[in-house]
């Protein structure tokens, strides 16, 4: 791997000290909510809100990367962070403890949407960094570098699982908070302090300031021969995976205490160490695209195989294996994007990827909570299911959860395979084997420029502020606002 590499890992340890603040309050928060209210359906509705507002901002968010300093907006994105979390803290210190454990309280989800809103801001950083990766690596060790990134996030699920669990059980939510914006107050300094050298934003882009260019970059994505499926196919995975978004804690804790529970994801995320460290030593191999189906169909298999037993054990052999290969999942899509599509529109790519792939879960994160309150937990309690299988496959709530992730799985195996034999997939390979090792620019895409420039992470132009719209050429207008627990 060579390239930039000081200022590659500068940005990377930074990125994962806003990332332990932005997961520790994620998790935090939906374990305090379940822990107040004991309500499935909480839970589900909080995974809701971060998929929907990642749906609608993931667009708005490339755009905003593309026209500007990159690492400026990751400035942007940790300051957003640090002000809903304070305006957060403001509402618990004026709300009384009672208030937050009725589920239907108003305080309670202003409290809950200030924090995923602080949570989401963090996605810029998502899409900014391996766009960072292009510039900063040669393209021969970009997969590693994304092997690295991905260790990052091991190490953030490590940290922020054992700390948010530890956290809420003996002081809720107000520690969470005020360690966040002591961290996200450092991470702003630190970043100002690092010096990148990133390309200009090209003239072209400059004019456009903040539009959206929505419709150049699904031409762009349709111009790459099976690209657009790659994003469907991931979007029906995250369609899916609503249902492991929403579940997994209630499952877990009704399986084990908060305490044990935070710990244990703790130790499971050294998988995602692992992982990570192994694509950086080896890579991915010159067959990205398969690699990735392959390793979503053993992800599905493991979501179909750990619940059929009610116990801790299966459940954290399977989240181990999971854990282990999902950072060579991400990491060999970051590889493809990273080599098919010009570095000047790999925000808005990744931002669109991120957008629609989304898209799907937030009706799957709604729906499937009262759905598993109402329909499975009961069938599996005192109906029909706890009659026909319950001899074997159990009884109870948390076997009306299990029964889920097993229908779940199946349909996401079937899914895999469907797209292992199809034609979008066997195009996006032979683009992949001939695409150019470079590709900096693109006809009528907007050139970057070609002497990059040294910039401190502070010093570029205007940034939108939130809520504002634009519009750009044909792709029409955003209004979006202000990122995947897994």
């Amino acid at each position: 791997m060579s390239g930039d590499l000081r200022t590659f890992y500068q940005i990377l340890i930074n990125t994962l000290l806003v990332s332990v603040i932005n997961f520790t309050v994620w998790f935090a928060v939906t374990f305090w909510v379940y822990l107040e209210t004991r309500s499935v359906f909480a839970t589900g509705v909080i995974s809701g809100i971060f998929l929907v507002l990642t749906a609608l901002t993931g667009i708005w968010f490339g755009s905003l990367v593309d026209h500007h300093r990159r690492t400026l907006m990751m400035q942007f994105s940790a300051g957003a962070s640090f002000v809903l979390y304070l305006a957060a803290l403001g509402v618990w210190a004026a709300t009384p403890p009672e208030a937050f454990q009725d589920p239907a309280s108003v305080r309670l989800w202003a409290f809950v949407v200030l924090l995923m809103t602080g949570v989401i801001a963090g996605n810029i950083r998502t899409i900014a960094l391996p766009t960072l990766v292009t510039i900063l690596i040669d393209e021969d060790g970009r997969d590693r570098a994304n092997g690295l990134v991905g260790t990052t996030s091991g190490v953030t699920m490590l940290t922020t699982s054992v700390i948010s669990g530890l956290l809420v059980a003996t002081d809720g939510m107000r520690s969470v908070l005020i360690v966040s914006l002591v961290v996200l107050a450092l991470s702003i300094v630190h970043l100002g302090l690092v010096t990148v050298r990133e390309p200009a934003p090209s003239p072209e882009h400059a004019a456009e300031g903040g539009r959206v260019d929505l419709g150049g970059t699904i031409r762009l994505v349709r111009g790459v021969p099976g690209l657009m499926a790659l994003v469907f196919f991931s979007a029906f995975n995250n369609l899916l995976g609503g249902v492991f978004m929403a579940l997994m804690d209630a499952y877990g804790l009704s399986l084990v205490s908060v305490q044990a529970w935070g710990v244990l994801w703790g130790v499971l995320s050294t998988g995602f160490i692992v992982g990570g460290l192994l694509i950086a030593k080896v890579g991915l191999g010159g067959r990205p695209v398969r690699l990735l189906l392959l390793v979503n169909l053993v992800l599905w298999t493991v979501v179909l195989l750990f619940p059929l037993k009610s116990s801790i054990i299966p459940l954290a052999v399977g989240m181990y294996a999971y854990m282990l290969l999902v950072p060579f999942a991400e990491a060999a899509e970051q590889t493809i994007l990273q080599r098919v599509v010009p570095l000047e529109r790999q925000g808005r790519v990744f931002g669109f990827a991120q957008s629609v792939e989304q898209a799907a879960s937030p009706a799957t994160a709604f729906l499937i909570s009262p759905i598993t309150q109402f329909v499975f937990i009961p069938l599996m309690t005192d109906g029909a299911g706890a009659r026909t299988i319950g001899s074997w496959f159990g009884t109870g709530a948390d076997r009306g959860i299990a029964l889920v992730f097993v229908l779940t799985g199946a349909l996401g195996i079937i899914a895999t395979i469907i797209m292992l034999n199809s034609r979008p997939y066997r195009r996006l390979s032979a683009r992949y084997a001939a695409a150019p090792a470079e590709t900096p620019e693109t006809p009528g895409a907007g050139a970057v420029a070609p002497d990059p420039v040294t910039v401190k992470a502070g010093a570029a132009g205007p940034i939108l502020a939130p809520g504002a719209t634009g519009s750009g050429g044909e792709g029409g207008t955003d209004g979006a606002g202000p990122e995947t627990r897994g």
